[in-house]
């Protein structure tokens, strides 16, 4: 955003106009969410944030409202468009140590944005705890003080919002948690900004949503039949492991593959044997079974890990379906923790469509440097593991995180809580093999299976069982 600001002013657009703008939009939603208030303590930091603040509060004082204004730091050292902003401020300003809030106040924080990158000083972790102590309602300018703009971390202490209004775009902090869970309720304001500069400088970065991926979805016409959408495999683990395989399998069923079949170990046919339908069952035991079967081009896509157990077979399964379309979940991940360079490697050179599907503690067992590095924003760890292991990877979490090696990169914003259930990573690794088998691209089969999933929990409802999340799935188009 930062880019984007600078790109503007060169561009000839007044940077003074579009603070007004910014500071005006706040102005406004403040008074629309809270009309009843008996004062607005507007909070105002030492840059441009600060800026936006001072421009609210004299456009709130202009409507009639009781307006008091506190500052951290000096406002007379201000420079640039914040200090023409100060100015247009005719009221006093109290320093924010001296703030003691009051029932019936609205505080609007335009202390510190989206720009936070350092740890906050104690006057101004002070002050947010004495706000949040008194649980009054909170309007954050563009992102909550003390929440990381790029991280979504809380930098020592941070204002838990009920309302966050942003300017032209939202960023990392207001997706990635903790900071999404402090922002409340988001409004992303036009101020101006014209959409071929913001383009121009976003990199790639994306909420995850249909219009990313709905052009390379499947369409059903007349003429289609089961193998035109697709033949999944799911992989089953032994006897006393095979509920996992087919909740993956009954999900790509449900997502739209044509055919599923559950590979199965001989030892465990008489138990999938007994609970599946619609859904196929093969006999393959070791690899020598599974390259003969391979010979069946028919075969689209494979999942392999979900219950299947960790070790030298489920590394032999893998990296020989590495050039096929492949997710690898579950154990199919663990089993490489010791295996890295050999997974890697082989992924490199392969021809095929792989989608790797970790959980944070699955994420840390097979990039491990990634992990350990908390410089770095889950944006940018997905975007790591994706180019050095050659995988589309789906970094999982209340904040999904979907990343390819050739950069692009979406961000999950419509899970809800309660989707976090035994069996629900397995239903996902289903929907996702069901777009590979449909012959969609990796990303957009991964970024397509995570928007399903989290709306297919929405959809369930409070309380949804991985069995009631399968029949929850909404359609692909």
């Amino acid at each position: 955003m930062a880019a984007i600001d600078l790109a503007a002013a060169r561009s000839g657009i007044d940077s003074f106009l579009l603070m007004r703008c910014a500071g005006s939009a706040v102005a406004a939603a403040v008074l629309r969410h809270y009309p009843q208030a008996q004062r607005y303590v507007v909070l105002c930091g030492p840059g441009n944030n600060g800026g936006d603040g001072y421009v609210a509060a004299q456009a709130l004082v202009e409507s009639g409202a009781d307006v008091a204004v506190f500052a951290f730091g000096d406002p007379s050292t201000l420079h640039g468009d914040a200090a023409c902003a100060r100015r247009l401020w005719r009221g006093t300003i109290g320093p924010l140590a001296d703030l003691v809030p009051r029932s019936g106040d609205v505080i609007v924080d335009a202390l510190f944005g989206a720009g936070l990158a350092r740890d906050l000083p104690g006057p101004v972790v002070a002050a947010i705890e004495r706000v949040n102590a008194e649980d009054l309602p909170i309007v954050a300018v563009d992102l909550p003080t003390g929440v990381d703009g790029r991280t979504g971390q809380v930098r020592g202490a941070a204002f838990a919002a009920r309302h966050t209004i942003t300017f032209m775009a939202r960023k990392p902090g207001h997706l990635l948690l903790p900071g999404r869970s402090l922002c409340g309720a988001l409004e992303v304001h036009d101020i101006g900004i014209p959409a071929r500069i913001v383009v121009a400088e976003e990199g790639g970065l994306r909420v995850n949503a249909p219009a990313l991926w709905s052009v390379r979805a499947a369409r059903l016409d007349a003429s289609s039949h089961k193998f035109r959408r697709g033949h999944l495999v799911v992989f089953s683990g032994g006897a006393q492991a095979t509920g996992a395989a087919r909740l993956s399998a009954t999900a790509g069923l449900a997502a739209g593959a044509g055919l599923v079949t559950v590979a199965s170990p001989t030892s465990a046919l008489e138990a999938n044997a007994a609970h599946l339908t619609a859904v196929m069952l093969k006999a393959i035991d070791d690899g020598q079974d599974l390259d003969r079967w391979l010979q069946d081009v028919r075969l689209g896509a494979f999942v392999l890990g979900p219950g299947f157990g960790i070790g030298d077979l489920a590394r032999n399964f893998a990296l020989t379906l590495c050039d096929r379309a492949l997710v690898l979940d579950a154990d199919g991940i663990t089993s490489f923790q010791a295996h890295t360079t050999a997974l890697f490697a082989r992924l490199a050179a392969a021809t095929g469509r792989v989608v790797m599907t970790p959980h944070e503690g699955e994420f840390a067992r097979l990039f491990h440097e990634i992990a350990r590095d908390f410089s770095l924003s889950k944006i940018e760890k997905a975007q790591a593991a994706a180019r050095i292991s050659h995988a589309t990877i789906v970094y999982k979490g209340a904040d999904t995180v979907i990343a390819s090696p050739d950069g692009k990169v979406a961000v999950n914003a419509n899970a809800p809580p309660w989707l976090a259930t035994a069996g629900s990573g397995d239903v996902l690794a289903g929907i996702i093999g069901a777009h590979l088998a449909q012959g969609m691209p990796a990303f957009e089969a991964a970024a397509a299976g995570v928007w399903r999933h989290g709306a297919a929990g929405t959809r369930a409802g409070v309380g949804l069982t991985a069995e009631t999340l399968v029949a929850s799935i909404p359609p692909l188009g």
